[in-house]
């Protein structure tokens, strides 16, 4: 139980370390006991896996717990998205959904998420009740373990969202990469396009499905080979979203952020904008510019689908790479957005390059870049310790003019560049993340962060 602790998004383990069957159903009991005491058991859970080892296993352990507790569980059949399992706790009016999935974590992880009765990631409130329960068990009782198609509804749903037809129309053509996680065939599907790691690998050779730099370079090979007009890559459970332009030039999660608001704000749509610590800060400019107000939240997007459900959010993302519309659930969707990318391209006649570009040039350009340092036990809590007790007056010869704290430790630069340092909520690292005017001042402000972690 001790090895039980809830990060940023879910409960993550090693596979047969610390993610056991044991630990599993503990965590499944903790959110039978959540179920039976605050929501309507009646009503059920949707469980899923994505191409993980044990996936199906762990995720027939937890039907199981939630049988024996009186609540019935709609088990799908073979992996999913963790959108389609959040869009059918939405859909099916459902207690909640169990998603087993380590996202975008290297193959040896495995993990817990619970979506919540809206079909979003658990607030934060719910979490905290859920770490409580954790020991005990519910009330005994007996219920069904159903097999469901879950899929076709969400595809239905995602169908009547974009506009698919000006899509073909446009002549444009498309390559997915799924990273050999439980996106395979969606994107391919809905674009009518191949895939690159289209087969399901639950060792992901050769990659960690996480869908930034270095990772997509078997994307980029496949739109400079083939010569598509882009790619798009999701995570191993499709939630998050990085893109290739035509030219092999990696679009990133703030560009595609900031391409999507645009765009919808060019259509004269109206409402708030949400984004993480970790963002750009382009967003805000885009915001102010429409008279659109911004908030920022901790990292993680429980932070933003509370926003979502409370208040009139047009778009709300984050950093690595997860974004949720006004539309659809309050959810991030590596699919759909995918999907929404095309269209944007289709109706602007534009490249994801030239749509950058055209960023740059009304709002200034913004570069960004992210580092993960593996460190020594309690180094990575002593280097924020210090750096919050004794914070540097420059770095990389760039003056900071403040400290920020909502999230680590922020180090601003002016109203563009800034460097954040924060502990991961979901892998033993220091993350170093930085956005500046220039790719060169990126990598010395990251450069400089770096030693100075590493001589601590």
């Amino acid at each position: 139980m001790n090895q039980v602790v809830f990060g940023t998004d879910g409960w993550r383990g090693v596979i047969a370390d610390d993610f056991t069957f044991e630990n599993v159903r503990l965590v499944a009991r903790a959110l039978a006991c959540y179920v039976q005491r605050f929501e309507d058991p009646a009503r059920g859970l949707v469980i899923g896996h994505d191409n993980r080892f044990g996936g199906e296993r762990f995720a027939r352990a937890v039907a199981e717990e939630a049988a024996a507790a009186g609540i019935p569980a709609w088990l799908a059949p073979g992996p999913l998205p963790t959108p389609v399992v959040s869009f059918a706790v939405h859909n099916l009016a459902a207690a909640g959904g169990v998603m087993i999935t380590a996202s975008h974590n290297p193959w040896q992880w495995s993990g817990v998420k619970f979506k919540a009765t809206y079909g979003g990631s658990a607030s934060p409130a719910i979490v905290k009740k859920i770490e409580t329960l954790l020991g005990e068990s519910p009330v005994k009782g007996s219920a069904e373990i159903r097999s469901a198609d879950l899929s076709a509804p969400y595809l239905e749903h995602i169908s009547r969202i974009v506009h698919l037809d000006a899509i073909h129309r446009s002549g444009r053509r498309f390559v997915a990469d799924p990273m050999y996680g439980s996106g395979i065939g969606y994107i391919g599907k809905l674009l009518h396009c191949p895939e690159v790691h289209g087969a399901r690998d639950p060792m992901f050779p050769g990659l960690n499905p996480e869908p930034i730099e270095p990772h997509v370079e078997g994307l980029r090979q496949a739109v400079l080979e083939g010569g598509y007009d882009a790619g798009f890559a999701v995570d191993g459970d499709a939630d998050r979203l990085g893109a290739m332009d035509r030219t092999g030039a990696f679009i990133d999660s703030h560009q595609i952020f900031a391409i999507l608001l645009e765009h919808r704000c060019r259509r004269g749509e109206r409402g708030e904008v949400a984004k993480t610590f970790s963002t750009s800060k382009m967003i805000d400019r885009i915001a102010a510019r429409y008279g659109l107000p911004c908030h920022e939240t901790p990292i993680g997007f429980k932070y933003i689908c509370d926003l979502m459900r409370e208040r009139d959010i047009l778009v709300g993302g984050e950093e690595s790479g997860g974004i949720g519309v006004r539309g659809h659930i309050p959810e991030r969707d590596g699919i759909l957005n995918s999907l929404l990318l095309a269209e944007v391209m289709a109706e602007r006649n534009m490249t994801l390059g030239e749509l950058v570009a055209e960023l740059h040039a009304q709002y200034g350009p913004q570069f960004y870049d992210r580092r993960d340092l593996h460190l020594a036990p309690g180094q990575k809590e002593r280097v924020v310790k210090m750096l919050t007790e004794k914070p540097p007056s420059r770095i990389a010869g760039l003056a900071v003019t403040e400290t920020q704290n909502l999230d680590g430790i922020k180090f601003l630069f002016g109203p563009a560049a800034w460097v954040l340092l924060r502990v991961s909520g979901t892998e033993p690292l220091l993350r170093i993340y930085s956005e500046a005017a220039s790719k060169d001042q990126v990598q010395a402000i990251l450069s400089e962060l770096d030693a100075l972690v590493r001589a601590s």
